[in-house]
Formats: C-alpha cells, sequence, structure tokens
C-alpha cells in the first residue's frame, strides 16, 4: 500500500500547481488549486488559491462540484478551510 503525505489526519497528494486532500474512498474530498504565486526572496509563494469540494461518488462531471471558494491567501489558510468543509460533510 502507498503512503501519502497527511496534513492534520488527511493524505494530501499534490501535482503541479493542483493539491487534493481527503480519501477519494469517502463520499468527499478537497481539490485546492493554486492561481497565483508571489516571489519572496526568490522562492514562489502562494498568493490566491480555488478551494472546491467534491463529490466523489457523482458520476456528472457538473454535479460534482457542492462548494467553492476563491481566496487570497497561502496553502495553510487553504488547508484549514478543507479540514473544515471536509470535517463538517463527512459528519452528517
Amino acid at each position: 500500500m502507498e503512503k501519502f503525505n497527511t496534513y492534520k489526519g488527511y493524505p494530501l497528494v499534490r501535482c503541479g500547481n493542483q493539491l487534493y486532500y481527503g480519501y477519494m474512498s469517502e463520499p468527499y474530498v478537497i481539490w485546492i488549486q493554486i492561481l497565483e504565486t508571489k516571489k519572496i526572496d526568490g522562492e514562489d509563494i502562494t498568493s490566491k488559491v480555488r478551494v472546491i469540494q467534491l463529490d466523489t461518488h457523482e458520476d456528472d462531471p457538473m454535479k460534482k462540484i457542492v462548494r467553492r471558494s476563491d481566496r487570497d491567501g497561502g496553502l495553510y489558510e487553504a488547508l484549514d478551510t478543507a479540514k473544515i468543509w471536509l470535517d463538517k460533510a463527512l459528519s452528517n
């Protein structure tokens, strides 16, 4: 079985400017898109993200999006939002 990085109890997988947070076997997962970065001391730092809650059991791509929010800020803020959304959605 492949091991994934985790953040606050959920797996976190990154591919380029996209991150997936949560278990694909659960009803919901969070997709985070990095929309903008800034150069600070020569490093690219995330400055704007889109956080999207997806229904993993929905086949129609137009109905997969449950919730979406564009946010100024970094990955930690986006991951904290993702954690709150997942905890709330999975507790129902």
